[in-house]
């Protein structure tokens, strides 16, 4: 396997569109004893500063969204529309807020696991008892609540270290998008608000982006 390379505090200590790019390609860990699990991220979306309609931060700091504001390199976690959680790497300053949504991963390690976690997640949707049919491995973290599910990520991993914790983002150096698309910039997705900031970025052509 390629070398591995937990991102130091000063990767997410700059400008968030400057982070946006550079994740593209790295990858997001979750290392549970006998159960890491992680996936290539190719698709981003970042939200910056209390003058972003979009962001938490929009209408000042309150208890949900402090982390926002601490110091960069540590996870933002919640809970959306009381459904699902969702996983950010906050950037910039500390009192600066701002951070990158993951919006999408290519599953990488624990694949089988992640199948599990997703199967169990649909069939509590559902109160099936039969078991769902089966997910595209491609599937299985496309969108940003999948892949926390897939992932195992929850309220738990809120206010994480990712650069010294169960939860980080490593870089395996080159080759592991070899063959993709190249990096696109478009608006955000899911948001009614900010629609005019170009700042989400994916991996063209890759089946593990939203649609």
């Amino acid at each position: 396997m390629a070398r591995r390379r937990t991102l130091p505090r000063a990767f997410y200590a700059r400008p968030t569109l400057e982070v946006a790019a550079d994740l593209i390609g790295k990858v997001l860990v979750h290392d549970e004893p006998g159960a890491r699990t992680s996936g290539v991220i190719v698709e981003v979306e970042a939200y910056i500063g209390e003058d972003d309609p979009a962001c938490h931060a929009a209408s000042g700091r309150t208890p949900r969204n402090a982390p926002l504001y601490g110091p960069p390199g540590f996870a933002y976690v919640y809970f959306n529309y009381g459904v699902h959680y969702l996983v950010n790497a906050v950037t910039e300053a500390e009192g600066h807020p701002a951070a990158v949504l993951i919006r999408a991963l290519a599953p990488f390690e624990g694949v089988g696991l992640m199948r599990e976690r997703r199967a169990d997640a649909r069939r509590r949707l559902v109160k099936a008892a039969s078991v769902p049919r089966p997910i595209p491995d491609a599937a299985l973290c496309r969108g940003p609540g999948n892949l926390t599910c897939a992932l195992g990520l929850d309220a738990r991993h809120n206010r994480l270290d990712l650069v010294a914790s169960v939860l980080r983002i490593e870089d395996h150096g080159p080759g592991v998008l070899d063959g993709l698309g190249p990096v696109a910039w478009g608006p955000r997705i899911g948001i009614r608000v900010g629609l005019e900031r170009p700042w989400r970025a994916w991996v063209a052509g890759h089946p593990s982006v939203s649609r």
